[in-house]
């Protein structure tokens, strides 16, 4: 069985988190249950995030101001952190946090 293939993106300023790269193709290890959101956050916090943990994640899913679109869709409509995460997925974090 091949990685999970799927696409992360990052806007509204929260691609300055990871090296201001908006866009990731990443390649999930196949593990020995699927792949849900709680678990991909815990991966981009391991993998992608360089510094600030604290601006993009709070206890188990992503901070409050950070606004996550699965396909386009809002994640609220699929179960938050427990969404299954399907091949080819595009999942978009778009924070909605301004400092002025």
């Amino acid at each position: 069985m091949s990685n999970l293939e799927i696409t992360i993106e990052f806007g509204g300023g929260a691609e300055l988190l990871f090296d201001n790269k908006k866009a990731h193709n990443v390649s999930l290890p196949i593990k020995n249950k699927q792949w849900i959101i709680g678990d991909l956050l815990l991966w981009i916090k391991e993998n992608l995030l360089k510094d600030r943990p604290e601006l993009f994640l709070q206890d188990d899913s992503v901070r409050p101001g950070i606004l996550v679109l699965v396909n386009d869709a809002d994640w609220e409509l699929m179960d938050t952190v427990n969404y299954v995460i399907q091949p080819k997925d595009k999942i978009l974090f778009i924070s909605t946090l301004h400092g002025g």
